[in-house]
């Protein structure tokens, strides 16, 4: 423990707000009790959960260090770890990963890297990764020949589901803002790609599908979508809304869904990964979808993490396409 300094470099969220926020700052490092582990952490990535819990969308105490995700190397183990030792290569989500040094519960979600992914792609992965796969296999089970929306088809999650979607067999329709967007998720994997800067993509979707509509609608943009993406769901279909990048779905009827006998769903990740073997399957899902080229990780950026407040901007305003990655 002598080589840990006492104290680190993060970033912490001093109360509920915008970006303005935001403090790159000194704090203690973490001691490890019996059952943590302490990761040097290499890189974090970002995710619209973390403006949640910033603006008070998704509550929480104040103040705290902000990031969800992170790869690194463990340096510190408690008394009673028998998982992981010192000089493992790990990924992991939770909570304070925007910082030099993370605990890290060992029963909790982290586990080994393998040898050929690297801590950026890792970072870059494991939470959005493994957000995918379990959207296309348990939220709604894609199979071939399904026809599958994808709103935001551009950012982050939705090249990983265009990716998993044209590796299942099925047709996966893409919304973007803007022509380079539309490239980017044409090269994901998205059959069809409608600009709603420029077409109504609620008459596209109709006229691709022969008036029929999707048999699911992965929505994590949130209200400005969530009407459009219900209203092409077909009948027995399924509308699996996850994220609030536009802001929370406001409360709705919900004998709306019995026009179409509609299945909605609000999934969170951790609900799919409840227990260690949850865990292990769908990690190691997502390293072997990483190695045979099912996903490729496309990262838009890498800040510094004293940048962190231009990497969320990025992230936040809809600018970036694919994965925002701090390096810390």
């Amino acid at each position: 423990m002598s080589s840990i300094p006492a104290s680190q470099r993060a970033i912490v969220v001093p109360k509920n707000g915008g970006r303005e926020v935001l403090e790159f700052k000194d704090v203690p490092v973490p001691e490890v009790s019996a059952r943590q582990i302490l990761v040097k952490n290499e890189y974090a990535g970002l995710n619209f959960i973390d403006s949640y819990f910033r603006s008070g969308l998704y509550p929480g105490s104040t103040p705290y260090v902000a990031g969800r995700e992170a790869a690194g190397t463990v340096v510190a183990v408690g008394s009673s770890v028998t998982k992981f030792k010192v000089g493992d290569r790990v990924a992991w989500m939770g909570s304070a990963a925007f910082a030099e040094y993370s605990v890290v519960e060992e029963s909790g979600t982290v586990g080994l890297i393998p040898d050929n992914i690297d801590f950026k792609d890792a970072a870059a992965s494991i939470l959005q990764g493994l957000t995918a796969i379990t959207l296309v296999k348990e939220a709604y089970e894609v199979k071939p020949g399904d026809w599958i929306l994808v709103q935001a088809a551009a950012g982050g999650m939705g090249l990983l589901l265009c990716q998993l979607i044209k590796s299942i067999g099925a047709h996966a329709i893409g919304t973007v803002s803007t022509p380079e967007k539309a490239e980017l998720a044409k090269d994901a994997g998205a059959e069809y790609v409608i600009n709603y800067s420029e077409d109504d993509y609620v008459k596209k979707v109709l006229e691709l599908t022969e008036g029929l509509g999707v048999h699911a609608a992965f929505d994590g943009v949130g209200k400005a979508t969530f009407d459009g993406s219900l209203s092409l769901v077909r009948r027995k279909g399924s509308l699996v809304t996850f994220g609030n990048a536009s802001g929370a779905v406001p409360p709705f009827v919900v004998a709306r869904l019995a026009q179409k006998n509609i299945r909605l769903l609000r999934p969170t990740l951790s609900n799919y990964l409840a227990t260690s073997e949850e865990w292990d399957h769908y990690t190691s899902e997502l390293w072997k979808a990483i190695a045979d080229g099912r996903l490729k990780i496309t990262i838009y950026n890498v800040y510094p993490l004293e940048d962190y407040k231009s990497a969320a901007e990025a992230l936040e305003t809809r600018l970036s396409t694919g994965k925002v990655v701090l390096k810390i």
